[in-house]
C-alpha cells in the first residue's frame, strides 16, 4: 500500500507540474501558484470537515505548517522554472534534492529499508540525475535554463515531505490542510508584490481554470503522499514520490514533442528498475 500511494503521489505531481508548467508559459507563474495554493487549501479543508477527523494536535499543525512554508517556496521556485525552462529539464533537477533529503533524514530517524530496497533507492538517484541533464549531445552534461530554480525548489519540496511525515497521522488530514494554508500564504505574499507585473486584461479564463486543476492535482498528491508515510518509510516513499519527473518529461515529450535524450532515456529506466526492486522489497 506504501508503494501504491507513492507512486499515486508520484502521478499527482508530476501531472500538476506539467500542467503548471505549461500555464506558467502564459500568464504569470505566481498567479499560478497562488490560485492553484489557494484550490488545494480549500479542497483539502472542505474534506476534512466533511468527512470524521480527530481533533487536530498542536505539534502535527505546526508541523504541517511547517511543510507548507516548504510547498509555497518550491512551487514558486519551480513554477518560475518550467516557465522559461524546458520542462523536461528543471522539474528532474528540483526532485535531486527532493528524494536526498528525506533519505538522510528517514535513515538518522531511524529507518532500516532492506537490502534490495536500498538497491532501488541507489539507482533511483543516478536516474533523478540522467533524466536532469540537458542532453544536448552525448558528452554534454551542462543543465539547461532554470538550473537553480530546479535545486531551489527541491529543498523545498524536501521540506513539505519531512514535515507531512513528522506530523504523523493521530491528527488526520489536518497536517495536510495547515501545509496548504501556510502555502497559499506563502505564494499570496509574493503575489502582493508582483501584482504590478500582471497585465489583468491578459488572463484567459481557460488559464485561471488550468491553474485551478493544478491546485487539486497538488492537493491530492500530498493526501497520497501523507497517507503513504503511515504505511511505509520515509526514506522510501519519499524516493518514489521524487520519481514525479518521470512523469513530466514522458508528458513533455507527448504533448510538447520535448525531446528525450539517450541520457533521459537510460534514466527512465533505471527509475522503473528503482520502482521494480522497491516493490519487491
Amino acid at each position: 500500500m506504501a508503494v501504491l500511494l507513492g507512486l499515486a503521489a508520484a502521478l499527482a505531481y508530476g501531472i500538476g507540474d506539467f500542467l503548471g508548467g505549461l500555464i506558467s508559459r502564459r500568464i504569470h507563474f505566481g498567479l499560478v501558484s497562488v490560485i492553484g495554493a489557494s484550490t488545494a487549501f480549500v479542497a483539502t479543508g472542505l474534506v476534512v470537515l466533511l468527512s470524521p477527523t480527530p481533533a487536530p494536535v498542536p505539534s502535527a499543525l505546526l508541523l504541517g505548517a511547517a511543510s507548507g512554508i516548504g510547498s509555497g517556496l518550491g512551487t514558486l521556485a519551480l513554477y518560475r522554472g518550467l516557465g522559461r525552462g524546458q520542462m523536461g529539464i528543471v522539474a528532474p533537477l528540483s526532485a535531486i534534492g527532493t528524494a536526498a533529503v528525506p533519505v538522510v533524514i528517514g535513515v538518522v530517524l531511524g529507518d532500516r529499508p532492506s537490502t534490495i530496497a536500498w538497491a532501488g533507492v541507489a539507482l533511483a538517484f543516478p536516474a533523478i540525475w540522467l533524466v536532469s541533464t540537458s542532453g544536448a549531445t552525448e558528452r554534454d552534461t551542462r543543465f539547461a535554463a532554470g538550473v537553480i530554480d530546479g535545486l531551489l525548489a527541491g529543498v523545498g519540496f524536501a521540506l513539505l515531505l519531512v514535515g507531512l511525515d513528522q506530523a504523523g497521522e493521530s491528527s488526520g488530514l489536518w497536517p495536510v490542510v495547515a501545509s496548504q494554508a501556510a502555502a497559499s500564504v506563502v505564494v499570496g505574499a509574493f503575489m502582493l508584490a508582483a501584482l504590478r507585473s500582471i497585465d489583468r486584461r491578459d488572463l484567459p479564463r481557460r488559464h485561471l481554470v488550468g491553474a485551478a486543476i493544478v491546485g487539486i492535482t497538488g492537493a491530492s498528491a500530498s493526501v497520497f503522499y501523507f497517507w503513504s508515510t503511515h504505511e511505509g518509510l520515509l526514506s522510501i516513499v519519499a524516493v518514489l514520490t521524487s520519481l514525479y519527473p518521470a512523469v513530466t518529461v514522458l508528458l513533455a515529450a507527448g504533448v510538447l514533442r520535448e525531446p528525450i535524450s539517450r541520457r533521459q532515456a537510460i534514466g527512465l529506466a533505471l527509475a522503473a528498475i528503482a520502482v521494480v526492486l522497491i516493490v519487491l522489497a
